[in-house]
């Protein structure tokens, strides 16, 4: 067997659909197999993926044992001679799989690879190329500087500002969302560190992948990653999980640097604990306090005529029939700058485009920051980066 694509699932099961939907087109004549672990879901995840999807492998655990565990749980039982991690809020283009699966074919010495991730509104996700998370780097982004100097290598070795986005790189540290990894190189490092519940394990896996001679590659294919849709950024239990698991990652790589250069880099991540902490404190007692409304959402809708109906029913069902304009498929946004500050999501019916058009168009046309949606009718959902509507 080719590949083995394993994804981990929490509480996200329209994410899952859309994800596996385009995955499985991407997957078209390669001889993969899918399997999804879901980490004790109560939002009805694991039977509405085996309704849609019966070719899965589903393993449902009855408490949720971490990112780590729950990858290794299915790397097991992989058949495949490449194994790719993916998370549930990604899209998958056609093309994108094949792309990927030849790169490593032609280039025995990778090891592993991570691809462009972009997010909901067409923008370039940073964490796509990562460098080793050493004291310096570490500092000088935890303090911003690199935002100072974006094109200065001295500065940059956290995020690799300075390496295009457009061409393949040898890396250090892949992005744990898309992770193409050979398995006779995972078999030689090992399989990733149960010790991270979740967060850093993918910094850890890709420096052992490198300590066991292996390469880690960014390759400039693009795939859409709506960045954590089943947590949030702004909630205590983030910013614990976060800064622990780069405290577990420092204990277990540092001791090369001096003691010295440790205690900076723990003094550092326990003000930064405290610090985004206080801010979550902060944001959320303002919340409370002024009570803040969310500003309601306005679409412009790319659909067939067949699809119209639906699209308008769903939204009409949640409120928003007055809140949507359909707009013929041969326009495209720059047609619609009288709109500009109204529209807040770009709906594109998935009978009219292919997830690469729909990639192409996010990437090369938004110019209104708008976010992406997708109407699927295998799904029947309209899925948006901050809502599912059924």
């Amino acid at each position: 067997m080719k590949l083995s694509v394993i994804i981990v699932n929490y509480n996200v099961k329209y994410f899952l659909g859309q994800c596996l939907h385009s995955l499985y087109l991407s997957l078209k004549d390669i001889n993969a197999e899918v399997i999804v672990v879901d980490n004790a879901s109560k939002d009805g995840s694991e039977e509405y993926i085996k309704e849609l999807f019966p070719e899965v492998k589903y393993i449902y655990n009855k408490n949720n044992v971490g990112f780590a565990k729950a990858n290794n749980q299915a790397i097991k039982i992989a058949r495949g001679e490449y194994v790719l991690l993916l998370n549930p809020d990604t899209i998958v283009p056609e093309l994108h799989t094949r792309q990927v699966l030849d790169f490593m074919d032609n280039n025995p010495d990778a090891g592993a690879c991570g691809v462009k991730m972009l997010s909901p509104n067409g923008q370039y996700l940073r964490e796509s190329k990562r460098g080793y998370p050493s004291p310096m780097a570490s500092f000088w982004k935890l303090t911003g500087t690199y935002k100072l100097f974006p094109n200065n290598p001295y500065f940059n070795t956290y995020y690799l500002s300075y390496l295009d986005k457009e061409e393949v790189h040898e890396v250090p540290v892949l992005a744990g969302a898309y992770m193409m990894i050979r398995k006779s190189s995972l078999e030689q490092s090992g399989y990733l560190d149960e010790d991270f519940f979740m967060y850093g394990e993918d910094i850890d896996l890709s420096c052992r992948l490198e300590m066991s001679g292996d390469k880690n590659y960014y390759l400039p294919y693009s795939i859409l990653h709506y960045k954590g849709e089943s947590t949030t950024k702004e909630s205590y239990k983030y910013v614990r999980v976060f800064y622990g698991a780069m405290g577990i990652f420092f204990k277990k790589h540092g001791n090369k640097y001096s003691k010295l250069s440790r205690l900076l880099v723990y003094s550092g991540l326990y003000l930064q604990t405290y610090l985004k902490l206080s801010f979550v404190f902060i944001r959320r007692t303002l919340s409370r306090i002024h009570k803040t409304q969310t500003h309601t959402p306005y679409f412009i809708i790319f659909a067939s005529k067949t699809c119209n109906e639906e699209i308008f029913n769903i939204l009409n069902k949640n409120g928003l029939g007055e809140r949507c304009r359909f707009i013929d498929s041969n326009n495209n946004l720059k047609d619609l700058s009288s709109l500009s500050n109204k529209v807040t999501h770009i709906i594109y019916d998935k009978t009219l485009f292919s997830y690469d058009e729909i990639l192409s168009k996010l990437e090369g046309e938004n110019e209104h920051n708008t976010q992406l949606g997708v109407y699927n009718p295998y799904l029947k959902a309209i899925i948006t980066p901050g809502e599912c509507y059924t």
